[in-house]
């Protein structure tokens, strides 16, 4: 096969786990880099939804054109998402799409997934490189790892969302509500320099 034990991501018990197949029909380096680059959108998409919950909001706005402050994004996966106005989401876009093309590629920024890199390297040059093989085998099984969890998790939230429950939470605690929230969102970093209100 393909991948053999010893690779990123293929790990005991199950090993190289491929029922159907596929392994030897499809790229599977365009698999690879997709499972990376969806990983690493899920652990983020995931620690959203646990800020949110948590109640974590940063002072200041937004959206300033449309007078919308981050204290004002409501807390479930979908009411968030609706909450940003169109011209957030392309400025989200637009950033995804740099970094995919590699478009003002620096030394500290992201550059292009190009075929003589492993997948999922899109540091720049200046970016830690592990040369003891061990510790890099090991950052990336547990990248790996993380990501699959976080797949999961998300899902699981987004699912619990359309059945009309909790994210988090979807059992609503002992009184049937979630918990509250153990940050308060309008002082929690009110002190933080970056987001100081102007």
């Amino acid at each position: 096969t393909m991948f053999p034990g010893g690779d990123p991501g293929v790990l005991p018990p199950l090993g190289v786990y491929d029922p159907l197949g596929l392994i030897e029909t499809r790229d599977m380096r365009r698999y690879e880099i997709m499972e990376v680059k969806h990983g690493r959108a899920a652990m983020l998409g995931f620690l959203h939804v646990i800020h949110l919950e948590a109640g974590v909001r940063f002072p200041g706005y937004l959206s300033g054109s449309a007078g919308l402050k981050f204290t004002d994004m409501p807390k479930g996966c979908f009411a968030s998402l609706e909450a940003v106005p169109a011209l957030g989401w392309l400025q989200i876009l637009a950033v995804a799409l740099a970094c995919e093309t590699g478009y003002a590629g620096r030394a500290f920024s992201v550059v292009k997934q190009t075929d003589d890199r492993e997948p999922g390297d899109i540091g720049g040059e200046g970016w830690v490189r592990y040369d003891d093989p061990g510790e890099k085998a090991y950052k990336l099984n547990v990248e790996r790892q993380n990501g699959r969890a976080a797949m999961m998790g998300i899902t699981g939230c987004l699912a619990h969302e359309i059945l009309g429950v909790d994210a988090l939470y979807p059992t609503g605690g002992f009184g049937g509500e979630a918990p509250p929230e153990i940050i308060d969102m309008y002082t929690s970093f009110a002190n933080f320099p970056s987001f100081a209100a102007v």
